[in-house]
């Protein structure tokens, strides 16, 4: 089985790093669990470890219960996030990506390792450095940006690139759940939304992906980021687009899309 989920991850990091589609995996290859999709998931981070990149956190997926719904699933997802993954500049390119989408994200930076089963609401408090306002592409690598569970998981929960606005922010400033974001495309206004739309509260989200780390022996280590799953709905971009996102009390991020 190991070969098997070896084979597949090589051919996910082919299409991955080629910007090309592929159809989804569970058409292709009968019996795959979550399990296996998670394997799949870090067998293909790892190549690209192997080259260099540096494990810099973690994100959450399907975070919102309509999505879950709409996916037919009951609790989130996780994926890797990489040191090649973060934009240094609000620029993005649209090279080596397929189809790329933009969702505003509430980000948690950690000062102390957070593992195990039994972390609590205030554990993760305690470990929280500050709170950055984020934005994440993703970017799936499959044909019509359509999967099923398993597919989106191994597919490293369709995680492209991310970015932190350079201002943080104390954890205790607000209340995450009531922080409002409006998203702008072009300047029209296209999505809005607020913390409470990720799990209830954006601290649910950081306790579930320490308990879903756990599981495979996993956890956040000092100086992670975790994106803690997006507000709004993703909307596509493509080169020339504006994006701006506007967080009540966390200011703004603009993000320009090119070639």
């Amino acid at each position: 089985m190991s070969h098997r989920l070896q084979v597949i991850a090589d051919e996910l990091y082919r299409h991955q790093t080629a910007a090309a589609e592929l159809p989804k995996l569970t058409l292709r290859y009968e019996g795959l669990t979550v399990d296996d999709a998670y394997e799949i998931q870090r067998l293909t981070m790892q190549k690209y470890m192997d080259e260099g990149a540096r494990l810099v956190g973690w994100k959450m997926g399907l975070t919102s219960k309509a999505k879950q719904q709409s996916v037919g699933v009951d609790e989130p997802i996780f994926g890797h996030l990489l040191s090649t993954m973060e934009l240094e500049h609000p620029v993005l390119s649209v090279r080596g990506l397929i189809h790329p989408r933009v969702e505003p994200e509430i980000a948690f930076v950690f000062r102390s390792r957070l593992a195990g089963p039994d972390v609590t609401v205030r554990d993760v408090w305690l470990a929280t450095e500050c709170v950055v306002p984020a934005l994440e592409v993703i970017d799936s690598r499959y044909e019509n940006f359509s999967f099923t569970l398993i597919d989106v998981i191994a597919d490293n929960a369709s995680s492209a690139r991310f970015y932190l606005g350079d201002q943080a922010f104390s954890p205790y400033a607000f209340r995450l759940d009531e922080v409002g974001v409006v998203m702008r495309l072009n300047g029209n206004v296209v999505q809005t939304g607020a913390g409470a739309a990720v799990l209830g509260h954006p601290v649910k989200s950081v306790l579930e992906q320490v308990r879903m780390l756990t599981r495979y022996g996993a956890a956040i280590e000092p100086g992670m980021v975790v994106l803690t799953g997006g507000i709004t709905e993703a909307i596509h971009v493509h080169p020339g687009d504006r994006v701006q996102i506007a967080f009540a009390g966390m200011g703004s991020l603009e993000l320009n899309v090119t070639e």
